[in-house]
């Protein structure tokens, strides 16, 4: 059941009755950026006791790695930061997903088009990641890092760090657990 909405920047983010908001968070195939994005805010979450008002998940737009493990390069790096991307299995976005979840946020523009096609006026639902960084207006997208070398790999995180600061802090009625 839905409850109140909370602004930021002409746009409302719906916070069910239930005190969570629910956030999804999609790349291509669901193995680097949105599950490295779905673990850093969690735990960046968790850190500042928000965890409880949160639930999170992640999906790629296509169906290549449904129920494959994050790339171990990903996997790899984020855990060298403290994040653990091992629980999380590839899956697919859906239409539902929209009904599902109070917020879906896109790692780049091209997923941005696409999500568009599959939302069906639920557009107000859907950002871009990198909307919630001082810097969205000229890095607007989170770069791919699967062809990449590890480098790639620590540049998405760094973004996905900012990025997830930024949305915690865009949340503000998130409350801490007592």
């Amino acid at each position: 059941m839905k409850g109140r909405s909370m602004a930021k920047a002409g746009r409302s983010v719906t916070q069910h009755d239930d005190g969570k908001t629910r956030i999804l968070f999609v790349c291509t195939g669901n193995i680097c950026r949105s599950p490295s994005a779905e673990a850093v805010v969690r735990t960046l979450a968790a850190r500042k006791g928000l965890d409880a008002a949160l639930e999170l998940a992640s999906a790629g737009t296509t169906s290549f790695h449904v129920g494959q493990p994050p790339d171990p390069r990903a996997i790899q790096a984020a855990r060298k930061r403290g994040y653990d991307l091992t629980p999380i299995r590839a899956r697919q976005v859906t239409r539902r997903d929209f009904e599902t979840f109070d917020l879906v946020l896109a790692m780049d523009s091209g997923h941005h088009s696409q999500l568009l096609d599959l939302c069906r006026g639920a557009d107000e639902k859907l950002r871009l990641f990198m909307e919630f960084t001082r810097e969205h207006r000229t890095r607007p997208d989170v770069p791919d890092p699967y062809y990449g070398d590890a480098r790639g790999f620590e540049t998405m995180l760094d973004m996905v760090e900012q990025g997830a600061e930024g949305l915690l802090a865009a949340l503000p009625g998130l409350r801490a657990a007592k």
